[in-house]
């Protein structure tokens, strides 16, 4: 009897790597050469071996080899069992060839070791490094070559290629002959060309536009700046994500019976671009209908938690409304001493008027304790950053919602790729352990470049950013920034948790000179500024801060400015001292409504706590904001202002309101407020008040989505006005101050907002409707577009 397998990979001369073929063997029975052709009964044949003998053997020692045949000397054996033997030797990946031959007493295996791997190269690829692809393949050196593995690796690489929409890349494993039975593994990629998306289309949606639901999806179609957006490459992966963010956003907005029924994704002809096609059925709209609190525990005051739901009927039906209101009420139970209840909602379906009825049903629970929490995969994120995460602490009972809310407030953090929470049973039926598994990412960056701006013209900039900071969780930055006429430092550090509580602490260094800004004198301005920030409700936030400022105004020598201006500098550096406090109320966060939310600011600075002067300074903002039309179109209103009363000392020019485009489009910096005019001199002093309201829409315009333009339009009303008398005491002779009373200024304007790599870009083109004829009005200006 002889078993043998040919080789499963054979080296060419050229060095391609053959495929594997099939092992075959052959057992020969015979008695003898005259005996050949006459045919016998079959008769089940058993050997018995004295003694064995290993053939080949390099590396592999002879005696690990008998192991994996395990065959005894002496042990009688079938030939089934001689079978087993080869099938386990040549399973172990270890041998290109295995003969396994019977000699009358003597069993001969024969076995052809594989080759070690020398090196792994990589050719002909660019766009993934060799550092990328040697942690993708399992194949290493100074290892045994296993050219089933070879294969498998370069499967990953094209499966790595194809995650960057290279789904034409090919790899082929090549093996090059050394001495010594060894072999250089080298992998040929050839990568091929991107397949971006073409179109990303949609059937059967009627409340919102193709446009609106491209929005909503991670894939991009393919745009001006293909070479830089990889969102608009085919991933499979991704358009698995992209279905659940679109069954997302129709639960939140009331469609319960939305589905997609399919997704089509179509090669081109050139098979260069994908088009895709969503197909969705809508359905119905539905609101809430009757809300109720139910419980069959005698301890429960149903009146309490009845009083404790946002939601009220009529609203826009949102599964996250729902499951809000249980969080809350699950929270009142545990700060009302009862443990254990859990908040079950029982929906009832309305088709006669679109109404969906929701009962909170009050239960107890399963007494189940938390044993503990097991975190891993964070090398560099300490525990106690992802711990604070949660409501509850070992030994705490259990709750499956706060679990997953504690999840989704680790994803936020923004420090990791990847995070997984799950429950497990713990070392007794009432106990669990919950495992946290997360894959981190780079939270730091660095920066360099330069910078624009209307005002202050071109300069360098460099900024450096740390969001996980020694893997503490805090916030760290630091800015260099230097234009034509003025120098920036800024630092700021923030620390999330003081002491394990939702409290922030956070401190704010800042120096800036400014050489003749928009004027004929110099400033120079210092600040430090340490805060604490806590939230006093579930959607208020309260910021306490103390200032230590340093300014200091200089005017060179045969410059052009008046006396107001002049008579501020002659008073030499100043230092202030204050204590302050904003008050933020954001609807944003829980609010009822995803499409519109509101922001509501008052913030208060008391200064003289040994300060050189003694002052009280108010600023007030209002923002609404809701999307219309099936949430094409963006309509924004902001009304802001502030206030500014010196008791003891005089405000400055550099202290005052000054008008600017943040505050008011359509006007220059300064441009708007008190002036001193005279012969030569015309100086913008600011005012100790200002009041704007700005109006604005934004909207498509009709271009393909993927360029990242659409327009606006904006109405901005408002002023800057009040001097104290020892500011207008101080006017040069012949000279004099205008636009010191309230006069409200009318501005229009269009705007295109243009989402680019370097940030959102917003260019205004305004038209000053009613002015002063001392305003100096700018019909355009370009600023980074910001988002309420």
């Amino acid at each position: 009897m002889k078993m043998t397998t040919m080789g499963q990979c054979t080296g060419r001369r050229d060095g391609r790597l053959v495929r594997t073929r099939a092992a075959a063997f052959s057992v020969l029975l015979g008695l003898g050469a005259g005996f050949g052709s006459i045919p016998l009964p079959a008769v089940a044949q058993s050997y018995s071996f004295s003694s064995v003998e290993i053939q080949g053997a390099q590396r592999i020692e002879p005696a690990t080899i008998l192991s994996y045949a395990g065959i005894a000397r002496g042990e009688t054996v079938s030939a089934a069992e001689l079978n087993d033997a080869y099938q386990r030797i040549l399973g172990t990946g270890l041998f290109e060839t295995v003969e396994i031959e019977p000699r009358g007493s003597t069993l001969v295996i024969n076995v052809v070791e594989y080759p070690t791997v020398n090196r792994i190269a990589f050719e002909g690829n660019r766009r993934l490094g060799d550092e990328e692809l040697a942690q993708i393949v399992q194949s290493q050196s100074r290892r045994v070559f296993n050219p089933r593995q070879a294969e498998s690796d370069a499967q990953a690489i094209s499966s790595a290629y194809a995650q960057q929409g290279r789904i034409a890349a090919r790899v082929e494993p090549k093996v090059i002959r050394r001495s010594e039975n060894r072999v250089d593994l080298v992998f040929e990629v050839f990568e091929g060309g991107v397949v971006e998306i073409e179109r990303i289309g949609f059937v059967g949606n009627d409340a919102y536009s193709d446009r609106r639901l491209r929005r909503v999806l991670q894939t991009k179609q393919a745009g001006l700046l293909r070479r830089l957006i990889r969102s608009d490459t085919f991933v499979e992966d991704r358009i698995q994500f992209d279905r659940q963010l679109l069954n997302d956003f129709y639960a939140s907005r009331g469609y319960v019976d939305f589905r997609i029924t399919g997704v089509n994704a179509e090669l081109s002809q050139e098979r260069d671009g994908y088009f895709i096609t969503f197909n969705v059925e809508e359905g119905q709209q539905f609101e809430f209908g009757q809300i109720s609190v139910t419980s069959d525990l005698p301890e429960v005051d149903e009146a309490l938690f009845r009083d404790a739901i946002k939601v009220r009927p009529g609203a826009v039906y949102s599964p996250s409304l729902v499951e809000n209101d249980i969080a809350r009420l699950e929270r009142l139970a545990v700060q009302e001493g009862l443990n254990f209840v859990r908040v079950e909602p029982r929906v009832t379906r309305n088709d006669r008027d679109l109404s969906l009825d929701v009962e909170f049903q009050l239960t107890r629970g399963e007494r189940v304790f938390v044993e503990r929490i097991d975190i891993e995969g964070n090398t560099t994120t300490l525990d106690r950053v992802i711990r604070r995460q949660f409501d509850v602490v070992e030994g705490d009972p259990f709750n499956p919602r706060a679990i997953r809310q504690s999840a989704e407030r680790i994803r936020a953090l923004g420090f990791f790729s990847n995070v997984d929470v799950e429950a497990r049973e713990g070392t007794s039926d009432q106990q669990v352990i919950v495992d946290v598994d997360v894959e981190e990412q780079p939270t730091g960056s660095l920066s360099l470049g330069g910078s624009y701006s209307t005002t202050n013209g071109f300069g360098a900039a460099v900024s450096f950013s740390e969001r996980n900071f020694l893997g503490r969780g805090q916030a760290l930055s630091f800015t260099v920034n230097t234009a034509s006429s003025s120098t920036q430092y800024a630092f700021s550090f923030t620390e999330p948790a003081v002491l394990g509580r939702d409290t922030a602490l956070g401190i704010d260094l800042s120096y800036r000179e400014t050489d003749r800004l928009n004027s004929d004198f110099n400033t120079a301005r210092g600040r430090i500024r340490p805060s604490l920030s806590f939230p006093v409700s579930e959607r208020s936030t309260l910021s306490l801060r103390y200032t230590l400022g340093y300014s200091d105004i200089t005017v060179p020598d045969e410059s052009d400015v008046g006396g107001v201006i002049t008579a501020e500098a002659e008073e030499g550096e100043r230092y202030d001292s204050a204590l302050g406090f904003t008050l933020a109320y954001d609807s944003r966060k829980t609010g009822l409504n995803p499409n519109a939310g509101i922001l509501l600011e008052f913030g208060t600075d008391f200064g003289g706590l040994g300060g050189d002067s003694t002052y009280v300074e108010t600023r007030v903002k209002a923002v609404a904001q809701t999307l219309v039309w099936n949430e094409e179109v963006t309509l924004r209103a902001t009304l802001e202002g502030g206030v500014l009363n010196y008791a003891d000392g005089n405000s400055r020019v550099i202290d005052r309101f000054q008008s600017s485009p943040s505050i008011m489009r359509g006007f220059e910096y300064g441009g708007i407020g008190p002036r001193e005019i005279g012969d030569g001199v015309d100086d913008p002093l600011g005012g100790n008040m200002f009041a704007v309201a700005r109006f604005e829409a934004e909207f498509p315009l009709g271009l393909p989505e993927e360029y990242g333009i659409s327009g606006g339009l904006f109405y901005d009303v408002g002023s800057v006005w009040g001097l104290s008398d020892d500011s207008t005491s101080n006017v040069a002779a012949g000279n004099s101050i205008v636009s010191d009373d309230f006069s409200a200024r009318h501005v229009i304007g269009f705007s295109v907002l243009w989402d680019s790599v370097i940030g959102p870009l917003r260019l205004n083109f305004s038209e000053a409707l009613v002015k002063e004829d001392y305003d100096e009005d700018q019909s355009f200006d370009l600023t980074i577009s910001t988002r309420f």
